[in-house]
C-alpha cells in the first residue's frame, strides 16, 4: 500500500509543476507580445484626420495625469501637400529626466516614414519648441510609469501648413559677356538710361563699374599725354538717349547707328544712336537702311560725342568697359 501512495503522490506533484511552468510560459509570451506591439498596438492608436487646427493633450490636463499610460496619436493631413505643425502649450510639465535622459514620463514626437524621432521631453524646466512634419502624417507617443506622476501634463496644438507649389524656374539667362556682338548690341539698345545698361551688364557690381568709368584717364594728343578726367553732369548720356527717342523723324535731325556710322562691328556703344544734323531726317533709330535720304551737303562739319563702348576681351572672359569720344559728321546746309 505504502508504494501505491507514494506513487500517487509523485504523480500528483508533477502535474502540479506542470500546470505552473505552463501557466508561467503563457504569462512570458504574453508579456512578450505586448512589448512587441507596445503603442504600436492598434488598442492604443488613436488616427486623428487633420483639416484644421486642433489640440492633443495628456489626460486630466492640466492636472495631474495617470499612471502607467501609453497613448499614440497619428495625425493625418487631408492633402498628402499638407504639412503639419506642432506648438506646445506653454503649461508643461512630466516627471523629471534622470541622467539627462527622459526614461520614465515623456511626449515624443516622430516621423512615421523610417521612425525617425524628432524629440522626447520630460520635466519642466523648459517649453518644446515647435515641430513641422516632413510629410503629411506625425506621430506624437505619451507614456508614463507607475510612479511620480505630474501635473500639468502637455498639451498640443496643431494646425496644417498648405504647401505652396513650386514657382518655375525662370529660363537662364546668358551673361552678356557671353553673347554675340549682335545680340548685344540689339539688347543693350533697348535700354533707356545708362543705369540700365551697367545693370543688364554687370548686375552684381554694376554701382563699381559706373565708378570707373569716370575715373581720371591718360590720353596721347599728337607727342604728348594729358590727364582726363570724365566728370558726372558735364556729359548726360541718359539725355542724349531720349533726344535720339524724340527727335528723330525731323527734317533737322537724323539718329545714325554708330557701330555703322563708324563701321566698328567689333565693338558696342551706348548709346546706339546719336542724333546728329543731316539733310531729311530718317524714321527712328535704325540698325539698317540709314541712308535712304539722298542729298548733298554745303557745309560738313564733325564734333566728338562721349559714348559708352564695350567690347570683348581678347582671349579672355568678360567685357572691356570704357567711355570714348566718337567724331560724326554734321551736316550745316544742304542742298
Amino acid at each position: 500500500m505504502i508504494p501505491l501512495l507514494l506513487l500517487i503522490l509523485i504523480s500528483s506533484l508533477h502535474q502540479h509543476e506542470s500546470v505552473a511552468e505552463s501557466s508561467h510560459i503563457s504569462k512570458i509570451h504574453h508579456a512578450n507580445t505586448k512589448e512587441q506591439n507596445g503603442v504600436h498596438d492598434s488598442q492604443h492608436e488613436k488616427i486623428l484626420s487633420v483639416t484644421g487646427d486642433g489640440i492633443i493633450q495628456s489626460p486630466d490636463f492640466p492636472n495631474t495625469y495617470p499612471r502607467n499610460t501609453v497613448i499614440v496619436w497619428r495625425l493625418v493631413a487631408v492633402t498628402e501637400s499638407s504639412k503639419i505643425q506642432l506648438t506646445f502649450d506653454p503649461r508643461f510639465g512630466l516627471e523629471d529626466a534622470e541622467d539627462g535622459i527622459c526614461k520614465y514620463d515623456y511626449v515624443e514626437v516622430e516621423e512615421p516614414v523610417g521612425g525617425v524621432v524628432l524629440g522626447r521631453w520630460c520635466g519642466s524646466e523648459m517649453v518644446p519648441g515647435p515641430q513641422v512634419s516632413k510629410g503629411n502624417q506625425i506621430l506624437i507617443r505619451f507614456a508614463s510609469d507607475e510612479y511620480f506622476p505630474s501635473d500639468p501634463g502637455f498639451c498640443i496644438h496643431y494646425s496644417l501648413l498648405q504647401q505652396r507649389q513650386s514657382e518655375p524656374e525662370a529660363p537662364a539667362v546668358m551673361p552678356a559677356w557671353m553673347q554675340s556682338v549682335d545680340v548685344l548690341s540689339e539688347a543693350v539698345a533697348g535700354f533707356s538710361t545708362m543705369e540700365e545698361v551697367m545693370k543688364y551688364l554687370e548686375p552684381e557690381r554694376w554701382q563699381v563699374d559706373m565708378e570707373d568709368l569716370y575715373k581720371p584717364t591718360w590720353q596721347v594728343v599728337g607727342k604728348s599725354f594729358f590727364h582726363q578726367k570724365k566728370s558726372r553732369g558735364v556729359v548726360d548720356l541718359n539725355l542724349l538717349r531720349e533726344e535720339v527717342r524724340l527727335y528723330s523723324c525731323t527734317p533737322r535731325n537724323f539718329s545714325v547707328s554708330l557701330r555703322e556710322e563708324l563701321k566698328r562691328t567689333d565693338a558696342i556703344f551706348w548709346p546706339s544712336c546719336l542724333l546728329v544734323k543731316r539733310c531729311g531726317g530718317n524714321c527712328a533709330c535704325c540698325s539698317h537702311n540709314c541712308y535712304d535720304c539722298q542729298c548733298s551737303p554745303t557745309k560738313v562739319a564733325k564734333k566728338y560725342h562721349e559714348v559708352l563702348m564695350l567690347k570683348h576681351r581678347a582671349g579672355g572672359r568678360g567685357l572691356q568697359k570704357t567711355l570714348t569720344d566718337v567724331h560724326l559728321e554734321h551736316h550745316r546746309s544742304a542742298e
